[in-house]
Formats: structure tokens, C-alpha cells, sequence
């Protein structure tokens, strides 16, 4: 599946613009962690573009959020690497990140929310207004992006990549398509 057409899919199961913006995000921090692990680009970024795409349907029963999505997504006959690492992105199956790419998006998730609440408190409203330091000093507050699980960010680590390191590639890629994202 080509990018234009899975981005026409997902905007017929979301309806959400900022859960769209969400998974635009992932898209390009998956990408940028494939590009950075020499990794297939194409396949992480449909990772993190549709690993929500059962949200609208399932966001009253956590339990089921991602076996959906799977399932949509072995239906559309995506691959077996990326309908998998979409089912494991919720930890609440128990099931083993395998792969980089399991890994990858399983930290990537939660840590678009904190950069995108570390854009939103300043006055700017700009991704350009934050950098890596500023998101570790909020990472400590608990108060701050709540729904930013820190240790499914700090999971990094599974990557062999450092927290800085990982929220700097990840920032980066935002801030690439900051346009695109409203920040």
C-alpha cells in the first residue's frame, strides 16, 4: 500500500483532526527511526501512520484498540511486520515487541503527545520554541502531558538509544512537518 492511499484510509476511519495529526506525527518519527537504523522507511512510517486507524471504533473498549487495527490492516494486505507491530503498540494484549519496528512504535507513540504539549505551552505554539532539553526537564514532571506514559517513552532504552537521542530524532522529524501538523 502506497502512503496516499493508506492516508485515504485512515481519514475514512478518523474523523478526529488532532488523533489525524497524532498519527501524521508517528509517521514521521518512524521514519526517522528507520532511516536512522538503515531500516525499510516505508514500512515504519505506515506503522506509525495507522496504528490508531481502529481508534474511532474502538475508544470505548481499550481492550479491543489495536486488534482491530491489525485486523484492518491484514484485510488491506499490508505486511505481516507492520500489521504486527500496529497490534503490539498496546500493551494491554501482553504480547512481546519483537522487532525494531514493535519497539519503535511503541515508544513513539506516547512521545509525540509531549512534544506536542511541550509546543503548545509556549508562546509561540511552535515545535521550533522547544528542544530536547526542554522536553527531559518536562519529562519529570508528572503534572505535565499526563497521558505521555514516560516509561513506554523511556522503552527508548529497547533501541539501544539514549532518551536524548531518541526525543531528538523524534522532535526532529516533527518539526519537519510542522506545517503540515499546525505547530
Amino acid at each position: 500500500m502506497q502512503r496516499e492511499e493508506a492516508l485515504q484510509v485512515l481519514k475514512q476511519n478518523l474523523k478526529n483532526k488532532n488523533l489525524l495529526n497524532h498519527c501524521l506525527a508517528v509517521e514521521a518519527v518512524m521514519r526517522r527511526l528507520a532511516r536512522h537504523f538503515g531500516e525499510d522507511q516505508e514500512n515504519w512510517a505506515l506503522a506509525g501512520l495507522l496504528h490508531d486507524i481502529d481508534y474511532d471504533e474502538t475508544k470505548d473498549d481499550p481492550a479491543r484498540h489495536s486488534l482491530v487495527g491489525a485486523q484492518m490492516l491484514e484485510e488491506l494486505g499490508l505486511p505481516a511486520e507492520v500489521v504486527y507491530a500496529v497490534k503490539v503498540h498496546n500493551e494491554r494484549h501482553g504480547l512481546p515487541r519483537n522487532s525494531l519496528m514493535d519497539k519503535a512504535l511503541y515508544a513513539a507513540d506516547p512521545t509525540t503527545g509531549l512534544i506536542v504539549a511541550g509546543a503548545l505551552i509556549k508562546p509561540e505554539k511552535k515545535l521550533a520554541a522547544i528542544d530536547v532539553a526542554f522536553l527531559i526537564n518536562r519529562m519529570h514532571e508528572k503534572s505535565f502531558a499526563r497521558g505521555a506514559n514516560r516509561e513506554q517513552i523511556r522503552s527508548c532504552s529497547e533501541l539501544g538509544l539514549k532518551l536524548e537521542e531518541f526525543l531528538g530524532l523524534s522532535l526532529a522529524a516533527m518539526q519537519d512537518i510542522a506545517e503540515q501538523l499546525g505547530l
